[in-house]
């Protein structure tokens, strides 16, 4: 009895050690912040003074009614990560069949599309920036096509796709990876059998290639919406919200409500506001994708 109890109290002391500091900087960093700003998303506080006044749902009936650049840039960052996560996923999709063919340059290649994924995000709009403004203009004045003679940053379509093209260039590469990770663990018997058996490509591809990695598809999904919703740093080296606010994501609309504008009560509303949706969203998606993993 008595080496039971040492016992248990040893694996208490070692989850204590080993597990708690862990669980306390997360509760300070993330737990505690989190409730700090779902109180403070009911009050009117400008984030600096010590003046928090209640307001209640003012701020949300605010948002809702009032707040047309919210709704602006809600449906700006809706159009961005559909569009972003579809072509990113079958950028990466196609890098990644293409890498698990029998190329001696295979490994070369990995290495060069994983690389705009090390580089951070506002070097990388900064990069950018520099390629759309000078380096096309450059080659469009060479060439004479049209496609290099575009205002790239200057007009909100042009903007949102010149977005659009940064992020897929730059996350493809990592979901490359997890899709050669994915597709190399299809077994080889059964992509052989199907062979055997007259089977094309195309329906390699279709009944047995992506049957099988669904559950990457999961992950691959699940990050990309995440990821195209919270987009801030491209958005703000690119075009910075521009022109007119018609490329303002709601990350970048909630920074400028609660550090440019100092109203951190709104500001701090609408990330709970945003939280929820994505927080929707992503469960749903992987509702989803999950029953197709079954299913397959």
């Amino acid at each position: 009895m008595e080496n039971t109890n040492k016992r248990v109290l040893s694996e208490r002391i070692q989850q204590l050690v080993f597990v708690g500091p862990a669980t306390l900087f997360f509760a300070i960093i993330v737990v505690i912040p989190f409730l700090l700003s779902i109180y403070y998303a009911f009050t009117s506080w400008n984030g600096v003074t010590s003046l928090v006044t209640w307001v209640g749902f003012d701020n949300y009936k605010q948002i809702i009614m009032e707040d047309d650049g919210f709704r602006t840039s809600f449906w700006f960052t809706a159009r961005y990560t559909i569009a972003a996560v579809v072509l990113t996923n079958v950028v990466g999709f196609l890098l990644a069949l293409l890498l698990t063919q029998s190329l001696k340059t295979s490994n070369f290649l990995r290495t060069v599309f994983f690389l705009p994924n090390v580089i951070g995000g506002l070097l990388l709009g900064f990069i950018w920036s520099f390629i759309f403004v000078k380096g096309f203009a450059a080659v469009g004045d060479l060439t004479n096509i049209g496609f290099f003679q575009l205002p790239w940053l200057g007009t909100s379509a042009t903007a949102f796709w010149g977005i659009v093209i940064v992020s897929v260039w730059q996350l493809s590469g990592y979901l490359m990876v997890i899709y050669i990770a994915a597709i190399m663990n299809v077994p080889r018997e059964l992509m052989e059998a199907a062979r055997i058996d007259g089977a094309t490509r195309l329906q390699l591809l279709r009944s047995i290639i992506v049957p099988l990695i669904m559950p990457a598809v999961t992950v691959c999904l699940f990050l990309t919406i995440s990821w195209s919703f919270k987009v801030f740093d491209l958005n703000l080296s690119l075009t910075k919200g521009g022109p007119f606010g018609s490329t303002e994501s709601v990350a970048l609309n909630i920074y400028q409500e609660a550090f440019r504008n100092n109203r951190y009560g709104i500001g701090t509303a609408k990330a709970l506001i945003f939280f929820i949706i994505v927080a929707v969203i992503t469960m749903l998606q992987v509702y989803f994708t999950k029953k197709r993993e079954v299913e397959a």
